[in-house]
């Protein structure tokens, strides 16, 4: 396992490789910078993101399988500066609003798999990031989201 840090204007990220996979991503400032071909490429990806020079990202991830795969695999298709309810997800993925709220609160690979893209019903939920809601509405802001949910414009 190999772990490297990158400082983003939403805070210092420790991004983790395991198997020649990115495995996770957490906020964490661990000291450590491991160099491997994919730490280098993720962090290149990172910060050209944090440039807005970024609109997908190109990495091998690797998340546990069942529903938090499908509901992962939901999320990186919801292209840049859109977003999306955890009702439109649940039934795509044919799992209850509440499943697909859990799994995109475990996702291990925050803005690289975007669950901050995820919305509730009725606008704005949490976020499992340092900052809640309010690094959630940083992200968007960053990426341009002009969707209009529950009556708040992000």
């Amino acid at each position: 396992m190999y772990h490297r840090d990158i400082d983003t204007p939403w805070g210092t990220l420790c991004l983790t490789e395991e198997d020649g996979a990115l495995t996770l991503i957490r906020w964490d400032d661990t000291g450590r910078q491991d160099d491997t071909p994919l730490l280098r490429e993720a962090a290149a990806q990172l910060t050209a993101y944090t440039q807005s020079r970024l609109k997908t990202f190109d990495l091998p991830t690797r998340v546990p399988k069942g529903l938090q795969a499908a509901v992962c695999a939901a999320m990186q298709a919801i292209p840049l500066g859109e977003t999306c309810t955890y009702g439109e997800i649940a039934r795509q993925v044919g799992a209850s609003a509440q499943a697909v709220g859990q799994a995109c609160g475990r996702n291990p690979i925050p803005i690289v798999i975007p669950c901050h893209r995820v919305l509730g019903a009725a606008g704005l939920t949490g976020f499992s990031a340092p900052g809640g809601v309010e690094t959630k509405v940083a992200l968007l802001r960053h990426e341009g989201a002009s969707t209009a949910q529950g009556g708040f414009l992000i």
